[in-house]
């Protein structure tokens, strides 16, 4: 009788398994190898990829991004940062079109990334699409609160889409976030001036020209709200400057021409208006102006010709809206 437990009963020896099963158990072996080699070489792969797709967009070369970017979001659709990136060499090229559909889809693929939203309302600015950037920007800025630059062009936005009071409050963020913001206080200092409120207007500008040096277009806007609060010797002293700095801009002979006149000036205003007259022709209002400076002048007959010019060009001008309405005369 045999007394004993299984090993007993097998002398002791290990138990053998069938020559098949040993086949199946290295097969097994070998394909799970071979499955967490390619995972690991897959992941390096795309990694490597994005790595060599951010590279080729930091230095510049945009159509290699393009063509690299597109092989990538086929072989890995579902990664919004290959096509966030894609989406950025498209716009770095001016295809706004394919940049919006490559952002967009990144977007829906993360709507977390700050990066992201902030890139595709960079492409509704580009087109003007004022609302849809502010949307955009709303969600960049509630994911990535601390970034000034957000808040600056959700300003910019709200004041193209005549949200001036909105507007205000993300310059006024943006300058908290970041005092030395470049155009940080002139943007604040536009948003006030679109609401007739030149005086503070007028601080911004200054403060602006302090911080960051003389820019045409500060010093333009300055002019310009000084002729507005109608202090004219320092409106003409800006407008001059601002000629100087930017002399093919027909908007500052405008505003130099009218203040020259509104200061008793009249034959340097003359000077100014022609040359605004001169950059844009189809402008009716420097017309209006230089009519009045030639009548003061006693030029009459050559002031009724520029108000004959002056309501022609007015009944061909296409009625405007929003913030780009015409000027007062």
């Amino acid at each position: 009788m045999c007394v004993g437990g299984p090993l007993a009963r097998l002398g002791g020896a290990e138990p053998r398994l069938h020559r098949s099963s040993h086949i199946a158990l290295l097969t097994i072996s070998v394909l799970l190898a071979a499955f967490l080699l390619s995972a690991i070489a897959f992941a390096q792969t795309q990694s490597q990829t994005r790595d060599q797709l951010l590279q080729e967009i930091d230095s510049g070369q945009w159509r290699q991004a393009i063509v690299l970017g597109q092989q990538s979001v086929s072989r890995w659709p579902r990664d919004s940062q290959f096509r966030h990136y894609l989406g950025v060499a498209y716009f770095k090229t001016g295809d706004l079109k394919q940049a919006e559909d490559q952002l967009a889809r990144a977007r829906d693929l993360d709507a977390k990334d700050a990066s992201i939203r902030f890139d595709l309302a960079l492409v509704f600015l580009s087109q003007d699409d004022y609302v849809k950037a502010a949307v955009e920007l709303q969600a960049s800025n509630k994911l990535n609160p601390t970034n000034a630059l957000g808040h600056i062009l959700l300003g910019r936005a709200y004041l193209n889409s005549n949200r001036s009071l909105q507007a205000i409050d993300e310059f006024k963020t943006a300058l908290k976030l970041d005092a030395s913001i470049r155009l940080g206080h002139y943007h604040l200092g536009f948003a006030y001036a679109s609401l007739g409120r030149d005086d503070e207007a007028i601080a911004e500008y200054r403060e602006e020209l302090r911080r960051s040096g003389e820019s045409p277009s500060v010093v333009y806007e300055l002019g310009h709200s000084l002729l507005e609060r109608g202090q004219y010797d320092a409106a003409i002293s800006s407008l001059l400057r601002a000629a100087q700095l930017d002399p093919p801009n027909p908007d500052v002979w405008y505003n130099l021409g009218k203040a020259q006149l509104a200061a008793g000036q009249a034959a340097p205003a003359e000077i100014s208006l022609r040359k605004a007259i001169e950059l844009k022709p189809t402008d009716p209002s420097p017309h209006y102006q230089l009519a009045r400076a030639l009548e003061k002048l006693g030029k009459a007959e050559d002031a009724s010709a520029e108000r004959e010019r002056f309501a022609e060009l007015k009944r061909s001008q296409r009625p405007t809206a929003g913030m780009a309405t015409g000027r007062d005369q």
